[in-house]
């Protein structure tokens, strides 16, 4: 993305990625995100949709960055993305030798939105993430925090319980 000017784009995957190779051998993968934009009517009191937006795109592997792999193995049709990438225009010749031209995306980073994926906690359930000490220790987390509570014998601003500082 040398000098050019990045893009961002979020909607949802309208197939499979497809995965192609090029006689060379490098691996490129095609899909295309779609945006369904809507707004808000205040004098009818609903939402209502505009026109879908339809952004052609493309990802290279580039040496040992394997995009195109990455992105057909774990993006499905439907799954909600941002992706960013730059504006190109693909120009080619028909057989009937007549001019053609589109503009698609060429994609440098792209991942779910996590807005829209994951699962959510219950009120009562405990991430994963807090149910340990260390990185992948399995030792409970300390259910007392003393920094965290109020000293005993605070009383709040005005209503200390002696005369004398507590410093």
């Amino acid at each position: 993305m040398a000098n050019d000017q990045p893009i961002t784009i979020a909607g949802n995957l309208a197939s499979d990625p497809e995965m192609r190779f090029t006689p060379s051998g490098s691996a490129v993968a095609n899909f295309t995100i779609i945006f369904n934009p809507q707004r808000f009517d205040k004098n009818s009191n609903s939402w209502v949709k505009g026109e879908p937006i339809s952004w052609r795109c493309e990802a290279w592997n580039q040496g040992k960055l394997i995009r195109a792999e990455n992105i057909c193995n774990m993006l499905k049709k439907g799954d909600w993305v941002i992706a960013v990438g730059v504006l190109e225009t693909k120009t080619w010749t028909t057989k009937e030798n007549e001019p053609r031209s589109r503009i698609q995306v060429k994609i440098e980073s792209i991942g779910k939105d996590l807005t829209f994926h994951g699962q959510a906690y219950a009120a009562n359930d405990v991430p994963a993430a807090a149910t340990s000490s260390q990185w992948g220790g399995n030792e409970p987390v300390a259910q007392s925090d003393p920094w965290g509570a109020p000293p005993a014998n605070a009383g709040g601003w005005g209503t200390a319980t002696t005369s004398e500082p507590s410093f």
